[in-house]
């Protein structure tokens, strides 16, 4: 058992493929799963369960994914600890970020980092709130940055902004010609959202009760890209913030109209993990992207 067949284990854990593990290591997809299987061996349990769904940790693979986990970010902090001596920032951070705000902040994010500590690196999972919110709390990620519905962010999170809901459907359909609709008028219109459980989900569905709203939900999906793909087609709608769809509205493709009466408004909020002190470097990260976060959310079209 050495280092680079434990970060094999983790890359391959928290990809759930090979070949997405073999491109973002740079290595042959036959080399990741001889590092999978030596472990495996010397370990005499299997790791994973290979399933139509890709690569998907076994029972013991789950119970060993925090213990190397905990061993990876030791050896790094061993390491930023040296390199901080000599007044260098190194080692990873893991960062959560919702998939509407990722297109606009990471490459912000990135140019920031670059800038300030270049040997730091970033390793960014983008995903719906509910996800990122379990590999936080499973210390899988440093810090995420999601949705909170309702009147704040949860307690010990940092708010950024706040981002109001838009009706999201291919251009010049006229469910979309108007400005603004009340939320009543989504009633039977076909809708694409994200799979339960979801914090958009639950909202929608308090409000549907309240205002005798029949939601047409014909398609569930587990990213935004697939919802902005599938309302561009023109045959469902979708209901994201307007920072999601900026560059799609600009280009004539897809059209937005704002939910009002009531509006669905989201908070979005920092939060960083309790598993762990934050290291040196996730500490300048978290600063940066609340001050990046607070100012592109402030600079967003929000009506």
């Amino acid at each position: 058992m050495n280092l680079k067949q434990l970060n094999t284990f983790l890359l391959v854990a928290d990809m759930q493929s090979l070949s997405r593990a073999a491109i973002a290591s740079d290595m042959a997809q036959s080399l990741v799963s001889r590092q999978i299987a030596m472990l495996e061996k010397e370990w005499s349990k299997r790791l994973f369960d290979r399933t139509g769904r890709g690569m998907v940790l076994s029972d013991f693979g789950r119970r060993m994914y925090p213990e190397v986990k905990r061993i990876i970010d030791q050896v790094e902090q061993l390491d930023a600890t040296a390199h901080q001596a000599a007044g260098i920032l190194t080692g990873t951070v893991h960062i959560g970020v919702l998939p509407s705000l990722a297109r606009q902040l990471l490459p912000l994010l990135l140019a920031d980092i670059r800038a300030c500590a270049p040997q730091l690196r970033l390793h960014v999972t983008e995903g719906f709130s509910g996800s990122l919110d379990e590999q936080l709390a499973s210390g899988r990620l440093d810090m995420i940055v999601v949705n909170r519905y309702g009147s704040s962010a949860s307690r010990g999170e940092d708010v950024l902004g706040k981002l109001d809901t838009f009706l999201v459907g291919k251009a010049g359909l006229p469910e979309l010609a108007a400005k603004s609709l009340p939320f009543h008028s989504l009633d039977g219109i076909p809708l694409v959202l994200p799979a339960v459980p979801n914090g958009l989900r639950a909202t929608l569905d308090v409000l549907s009760r309240r205002h005798d709203t029949r939601l047409n939900i014909v398609m569930e999906v587990e990213t935004a890209t697939a919802m902005k793909d599938v309302a561009a087609g023109g045959h469902a709608f979708t209901l994201l913030p307007l920072t999601a769809v900026a560059q799609e509205v600009a280009a004539g493709e897809l059209s937005a109209c704002l939910i009002i009466s009531p509006g669905i408004r989201r908070t979005i909020a920092l939060s960083v993990t309790r598993q762990r002190p934050l290291s040196e470097g996730a500490r300048l990260v978290s600063s940066r992207v609340r001050l990046l976060a607070s100012d592109l959310l402030t600079d967003s079209s929000v009506v």
